[in-house]
Parts: C-alpha cells; sequence; structure tokens
C-alpha cells in the first residue's frame, strides 16, 4: 500500500471526543462552527469517516459532524446488547451538545436514517429537514415468532460471534469494492483504513464490537416506526440509489402518489449508477440532491 493508492480528502477532518450515555462517543468535525451545521448518520457496519467523499463535493460552507454510533469505529464499546433506542437517545444527547436551541438538518443513512427518522417524530420541533438515504426500515415481523426468536437470541448469545479477518488491508478494500463497485479503488482503500485496524495477530480486524452481530432481541414493528413518522413535520427528502438492494421498498419511496411514502408529502430522488451505499459510489450527487434541499 503507498500513499498514491489511497483517497485523499479535499477538506480535512478532526476528531471530537463526548461522554454520552456511558460511551466515549467518537465524532468526525469538518469546517468551521461558526458556520450552519449538518448531521450526518453512518449505517450499521460503517462509520462516520465514510462520509468524506460526500463532504468533499458538499459546495457551501458546513459545519459537518459524523458520529460513530456507538460499538462501531472508534466508539469503543463491549457490550451484551444492543438496542436501538439507544442510538435514538444517543442522537438526542449529542445533538444538545452541538445544536441545543435550534432545529437541526439531519442526513441519515440506512440504520442511520432510521433512527433519525423515529427521532425527528418523537421531537419534531429539533428536526429541520431531513435528508434520509435508504432507511427504509425493515418488513413488519410476525407476534407468533417471539418465542423462537427470543430463544434464538439467547442461544446465539452463549457464545459471541466475530467478524471476518483478513491478511492485509487491500483484502478488505477489494471487498468494499466489490460490493460498491462504483467507488474507486482509492475510495475503498480510505475506508478499509477507517473501517479496521491491525491487531496484535497481525491480521486486520474491523473496528466494531461483535455483539452487533446478535440477532435483535426483539422484533421489528413497523407500524411503531410509522407512527414516528407520521409525527414527523419537518421536510423530507427520500434518496434511493438505482440499484439499490431493497427493490420492494424502492418501488414504494418512488411511487408518484405522495400520499404512499413513508413520510408525509416527502419529496424522492433516485441516484443513478448507485447501489445502497450511496455515499460510497456517487457522492458527488448525493451532494447536490441533499444540499440543494437542505
Amino acid at each position: 500500500m503507498t500513499t498514491s493508492q489511497i483517497y485523499s480528502p479535499r477538506i480535512a477532518s478532526s476528531s471530537a471526543w463526548h461522554d454520552i450515555r456511558g460511551i466515549r462517543y467518537h465524532v468526525y468535525e469538518w469546517g468551521n462552527r461558526d458556520k450552519p451545521l449538518l448531521v450526518l448518520l453512518h449505517g450499521w457496519g460503517d462509520t462516520g469517516a465514510s462520509f468524506q467523499f460526500l463532504v468533499d463535493e458538499l459546495e457551501r460552507d458546513w459545519f459537518v459532524i459524523a458520529p460513530d454510533w456507538r460499538g462501531f469505529g472508534l466508539s469503543h464499546c463491549r457490550c451484551d446488547s444492543y438496542w436501538f433506542p439507544d442510538y435514538i437517545a444517543d442522537l438526542d444527547r449529542l445533538l444538545q451538545i452541538y445544536q441545543p436551541d435550534e432545529p437541526v438538518n439531519l442526513l441519515g443513512h440506512s440504520m442511520g436514517a432510521n433512527a433519525a427518522g423515529i427521532y425527528a417524530g418523537i421531537f419534531p420541533e429539533r428536526v429541520g429537514k431531513f435528508v434520509n438515504v435508504e432507511g427504509f426500515g425493515l418488513a413488519d415481523s410476525d407476534p407468533s415468532n417471539v418465542p423462537s426468536n427470543y430463544r434464538r437470541w439467547i442461544e446465539q448469545s452463549r457464545q459471541m460471534p466475530s467478524y471476518n479477518t483478513y491478511p492485509e488491508l487491500e483484502d478488505l478494500a477489494r471487498r468494499i469494492n466489490k460490493r460498491s463497485p462504483g467507488m474507486s479503488t482509492e475510495q475503498a482503500m480510505f475506508v478499509a483504513g477507517h473501517w479496521a485496524e491491525r491487531g496484535e495477530d497481525g491480521l486486520i480486524h474491523l473496528r466494531a464490537d461483535p455483539a452487533h452481530k446478535l440477532p435483535n432481541a426483539l422484533q421489528y414493528r413497523r407500524a411503531e416506526a410509522e407512527a414516528c413518522w407520521n409525527s414527523v413535520t419537518a421536510p423530507v427528502l427520500l434518496v434511493v440509489g438505482e440499484n439499490t438492494d431493497f427493490k420492494a421498498a424502492m418501488k414504494l419511496w418512488l411511487d408518484p402518489d405522495e400520499s404512499r411514502h413513508p413520510f408525509h408529502g416527502a419529496e424522492s430522488v433516485e441516484i443513478p449508477g448507485a447501489g445502497h451505499m450511496v455515499h460510497f459510489e456517487a457522492p458527488a450527487a448525493l451532494a447536490h440532491a441533499a444540499e440543494g434541499f437542505v
């Protein structure tokens, strides 16, 4: 690996650390605090650093922050379980730190978008505008599966799962590039360098708590998520990748009848040539759509 093989950021980030609900939270920051705030929230298995490509494509001067969610990246946590409400409560505390008195502009991807969407319904007065990138929610669960789901969670919790390891960072980068072919080799190496680190055994290990791989003890109840979405008052932009893995959800979100959108009256845009990881494969198009909306 050489320097020329790694993406070189146009706008340098800095690190901030905050004690949030028992976790030493790591937050990436770009720009100056006197500029308008834009909060970026990553998805499952990702880190805040992966928004670097998006930040580099923004045309306006923003103060951008992107936390590493608990148990991902540099926000270290070794937990027996992860509960989705914790992400929402963590977000609330983070926003109290950075902009306690005014509504905040949020952009979330996947899991981050789901957390932001629920938060925007719980505290509608705290969100100015919301860009939801592939935060479709999950299919509704079947209550009859609750006993077996609890059993599966308990049985699998008896022995903590593990992530794959890699001989070299380039091996992880190739995997990232394979899943998101629209990004460059240099970008994939940049992401790999933030997703993982070399361990004492000489192998490359992901910076993520293995407990994230356990099944969720509580089944997803979509009606509860929709109750929060129905309470959102902020303007919402729904963003999907043309080649997303979530085809069924995408069709609903791009339905010309806006009354069928998960968020009432939301605008929607499809990003050509991008899969689920829109910020990897089409950061310029995503920045243009998001910045124009916000």
